[in-house]
């Protein structure tokens, strides 16, 4: 998720916004969930805290959904995408997304689409292209551009094309929930 927040931040100054990403670690075991938030705004951002109040969350382990509250502060038209080929009842949480607008909250199954395209199971820019097709805030052009400048040669080719499998995904996803 730390690589996955900074390459949300440089795609978002890639396309003319201020922004900051910055994991939170705390005092827990190794091993034990990280969160990582990223800050995009069209004015400088002066604001050096975690984020208790976010727009968009992004849950790239699921099992996490029954171990911590997620879904804490989210804003109630807040955008969710979930690494996840369930659907959000499956998940266990379908009582708790009810607060929330249904067209904001998907799930893209972003191991899968990375071990396909990557070999491994990092669902980093996977996710990221889940989340520029959900939200809009970036496009996929800025996240190609972030991964490129992260990564060389195979490596930022497969990112991308599975960061653009997951953008297409979702936008299916998308049309199938407006005509549903």
């Amino acid at each position: 998720m730390v690589t996955a927040a900074e390459l949300l931040s440089v795609a978002a100054f890639e396309q003319g916004r201020y922004a900051q990403a910055f994991p939170s670690f705390g005092s827990e075991r190794t091993g034990a969930p990280v969160v990582a938030f990223c800050r995009i705004d069209e004015r400088d951002i002066r604001l050096r805290e975690p984020i208790v109040e976010p727009d968009v969350l992004i849950v790239q382990d699921p099992t996490l959904l029954h171990q911590v509250d997620v879904f804490q502060g989210l804003k109630r038209d807040g955008y969710v995408l979930i690494n996840s080929r369930r659907s959000f009842d499956d998940l266990g949480v379908g009582e708790v997304v009810q607060r929330f607008r249904h067209e904001r909250l998907l799930t893209v199954p972003a191991t899968e689409i990375a071990l396909k395209h990557l070999g491994r199971p990092m669902p980093n820019a996977v996710m990221l292209g889940g989340f520029a097709a959900l939200t809009g805030l970036i496009t996929l052009e800025a996240v190609a551009h972030a991964i490129r400048d992260k990564f060389a040669g195979k490596v930022a080719k497969a990112n991308v094309a599975a960061a653009t499998e997951a953008y297409d995904s979702v936008r299916r996803a998308m049309q199938e929930t407006a005509h549903a």
